[in-house]
């Protein structure tokens, strides 16, 4: 089976399969870690609240998307928000949505959903007690939140972050069928130009191996660290 594998058609798509695919895929993958984040504390905090119509719009939202599956989402998005952004200005024509963009909203909105689960269980693990302190140096709720609670609770949601985020770069992948150079796209390209599909899958799978087995190394080497700490 190695007797017919065409190494150099490898080593020649390096510049290519890094810097224009991986490039991509780790952007998207930062991009939609940071907006995920912050959009998932804000539904972690809404789902927490004792106002039965914000907890009931984060719910809401959280189970809907997390029913869905997220190529169905990237393709909705992709196809259907043009039409919807021309609806809404009174446009001639639907409105062009770039992908690098598209798919950020994409992940960011698909992604806030798994991190307001982890926030949300991070708050929670934390004693009642803390809360009840800071009240009683007289900080409002929101000072508590955002002093108090959520640092704290960082300590804890770290690693189930790490690791959310390792499967948010494997996903990546899914832009594919969008014809978006990320790393798997771009090693379709060169499979399909060249005729070389089980050199280039092999390689990526292999690249997608080690990146994601090296994270979850380190991400298991802070657990212990964090364990030790508490």
């Amino acid at each position: 089976m190695l007797s017919g594998f065409d190494f150099q058609t490898i080593v020649n798509a390096l510049p290519y399969l890094f810097l224009t695919g991986m490039t991509f895929t780790l952007t998207l993958t930062l991009f939609a870690t940071i907006g995920g984040m912050i959009f998932g504390t804000l539904l972690a905090v809404m789902r927490s609240s004792d106002n039965r119509i914000l907890s009931g719009i984060a719910g809401g939202y959280v189970n809907l998307l997390r029913s869905l599956p997220l190529v169905l989402v990237i393709f909705w998005f992709y196809f259907l928000v043009p039409f919807l952004a021309q609806w809404l200005t009174g446009s001639s024509s639907p409105v062009r949505v770039d992908p690098f963009w598209s798919s950020v909203i994409t992940f960011t909105l698909f992604e806030a959903c798994y991190f307001c689960e982890i926030v949300r269980s991070g708050i929670q693990s934390l004693p009642r007690g803390q809360t009840l302190a800071a009240s009683a140096l007289g900080m409002t709720d929101r000072q508590a939140l955002i002093y108090v609670i959520l640092p704290q609770a960082l300590r804890n949601m770290l690693p189930l972050i790490l690791t959310q985020t390792i499967i948010l770069f494997q996903d990546t992948s899914l832009v594919y069928v969008l014809s978006i150079t990320d790393f798997l796209g771009a090693a379709a390209k060169i499979a399909q130009r060249d005729g070389r599909l089980l050199e280039m899958y092999v390689f990526a799978a292999f690249v997608y191996f080690v990146i994601s087995l090296i994270a979850s190394q380190a991400v298991k080497r802070l657990q212990k660290r964090v364990a030790i700490i508490r």
